[in-house]
């Protein structure tokens, strides 16, 4: 997930440097709308890895219990 939180932000921060650039009106709202959509992904991936943590503060159960299961 790390990764793809990483490529969200990365796009936002594209998509705000083509509004920063842009010298359309049109191209710029555009722009600013897809940044702050990638925002909103990244921040709802952010937040469903923080409830995760903090629900499994070691880990996936079941996939513990598959290791130590494991030969």
């Amino acid at each position: 997930m790390a990764d793809l939180l990483t490529l969200y932000l990365d796009n936002a921060s594209r998509a705000q440097a083509d509004a920063d650039a842009a010298t359309l009106d049109n191209v710029r709202d555009r722009n600013l709308r897809a940044a702050h959509a990638w925002e909103q992904m990244a921040d709802r991936i952010a937040r469903t890895e923080r409830a995760r943590a903090a629900r499994e503060p070691h880990g996936d159960p079941a996939l513990r219990e598959l290791q130590s299961t494991a030969p």
